[in-house]
């Protein structure tokens, strides 16, 4: 069965996402010799996939621990807010807040999942004092002890 993304995409758009994924930095000129293209036609091709929505932005992934950020949480929460317009507001405030890396809305015991960075544990108490405030019922956190993987690379 042909995938969804060989139907919409030629295997060059395939490739050059797939470069772009792994050295974003690479000059457009870099890019073409890879794929055996021209500067312009890679130039183009990346244009278009970025205004179709293939590439939502291009990042520089920091280190966190060098940056002093020693804590990586994944916290787990409830909440009994049902209403829309409610949730609308609990997850506008989950979206404004500096140390949430990720937030995921779940099925199953609890509602949403957040992927934290926190400087220390001093650090992670006033951030949980903030979730209190937004009327959760339920926090789990766990901590991570080491990072085994860390990607952002689909396997297209």
């Amino acid at each position: 069965m042909e995938s969804i993304t060989s139907k919409v995409l030629d295997n060059l758009d395939v490739q050059i996402l797939n470069i772009l994924q792994h050295h974003a930095a690479l000059s457009n000129a870099e890019i073409a010799k890879r794929v055996n293209l021209s500067a312009p036609a890679v130039h183009t091709r990346i244009k278009r996939l970025e205004s179709e929505g293939y590439i939502q932005r291009k990042v520089t992934i920091l280190d966190q621990e060098k940056l002093g950020f020693d804590l990586l949480c994944f916290i787990f929460i409830s909440t009994n807010i049902h209403q829309a317009d409610e949730l609308q507001v609990l997850e506008s405030a989950l979206e404004a807040m500096p140390e949430v890396l990720e937030c995921q809305c779940l099925t199953g015991e609890y509602d949403y999942l957040l992927k934290v960075a926190n400087k220390d544990r001093k650090d992670l108490q006033a951030f949980i004092r903030k979730l209190n405030k937004l009327g959760i019922t339920k926090i789990q956190t766990s901590l991570a002890l080491r990072e085994i993987k860390s990607s952002t690379v689909l396997p297209i």
